[in-house]
């Protein structure tokens, strides 16, 4: 079955290349060969946060960013397995988190979606939301993530909008004796410090299935 993302190949020279602008490139290619070479060659675990954190394109999107928009799974399941890697950095054009833009990537994909492309979709945006990205946060236009997922696509919408639901009810799956620290309870537009927990909707969504 064909690969919802499967675009033509082209060989990118990146010989003398930042590794800013290699990083850029691997992300937009689902090229997890030569980001696992960055990040071996950089070493430290704190500096790999940085550069993969930090690098932004010149429109002002983070690494994330870019590999959502292509929708490439195989490179963000690397990304988030790097220590301190951040889950929800804001993009500069439209205040939009990654989660937005995997949306965008769904939205985009050939109408009316195949089942396949409906799975995958969901199998991507739900590896996001496990790692720790909040379904929440609203961008420029102050939609959510799943308010610009394409009405078509219920599934989608669903999943993001019971994603949400969880976080804002967490205090129903807090576990007994566990008091909130004062002051957590964060602006939704903001796009850090997130107090997403990925368990918890995980064991929420396995009360909802019974």
């Amino acid at each position: 079955m064909a690969d919802p993302r499967d675009r033509p190949d082209q060989d990118v020279d990146t010989a003398g290349a930042t590794p800013g602008e290699r990083l850029i490139e691997a992300c937009r290619r689902n090229n997890t060969e030569l980001l696992q070479e960055i990040i071996d060659s950089t070493g430290d675990p704190e500096k790999v946060a940085i550069l993969l954190n930090e690098t932004k394109s010149v429109l002002g999107n983070h690494l994330y960013h870019e590999a959502a928009l292509f929708g490439n799974y195989e490179v963000i399941d690397l990304l988030l397995d790097q220590e301190g890697f951040e889950c929800d950095p804001i993009n500069r054009l439209e205040g939009d988190t990654p989660l937005h833009s995997a949306v965008r990537f769904i939205n985009n994909l050939p109408q009316p979606l195949s089942s396949h492309n409906i799975e995958f979709g969901s199998e991507l945006i739900a590896m996001m939301i496990d790692a720790g990205s909040d379904p929440r946060i609203r961008n420029k236009a102050h939609l959510t993530a799943a308010q610009l997922c394409d009405p078509t696509n219920v599934k989608l919408r669903n999943q993001l909008n019971d994603a949400m639901d969880i976080v804002q009810n967490q205090g129903d799956y807090i576990v007994e004796d566990e008091e909130p620290e004062p002051g957590d309870e964060d602006d939704v537009g903001s796009g850090s410090d997130s107090d997403f927990d990925a368990e918890e909707y995980r064991m929420a969504k396995q009360k909802q299935k019974r």
